[in-house]
């Protein structure tokens, strides 16, 4: 359900209400009580995105950085250790 900025012509009061779309529109000014209330033009709803973290770099520390920049260093030496005994001959002795 939208909510919709309404704003009295006879006393200046401005308000935003929580309602159905199907509902009508609204006409009579709460706080004065006069039948000079209308509905603004808003600007229609969008996504908003609050907080951090949305992407992996976004509002990181130095230290995050540079710990993170080890793992990968360290994990990227892992994998070439790990390529190149998984690539030599295995040697057996047999008795």
């Amino acid at each position: 359900m939208p909510t919709y900025d309404y704003v009295c012509d006879a006393c200046g009061h401005a308000y935003e209400l929580f309602q159905s779309m199907t509902d009508s529109v609204k006409k009579t000014c709460p706080k004065c009580g006069k039948k000079k209330l209308r509905r603004l033009i808003g600007a229609g709803s969008a996504i908003m995105f609050k907080g951090s973290g949305f992407y992996k770099t976004d509002y990181r520390s130095e230290s995050y950085k540079k710990g993170a920049a080890a793992d990968s260093a360290a994990s990227g030496n892992a994998k070439t250790e790990g390529s190149k005994s998984e690539g030599s001959p295995k040697k057996t002795t047999e008795s």
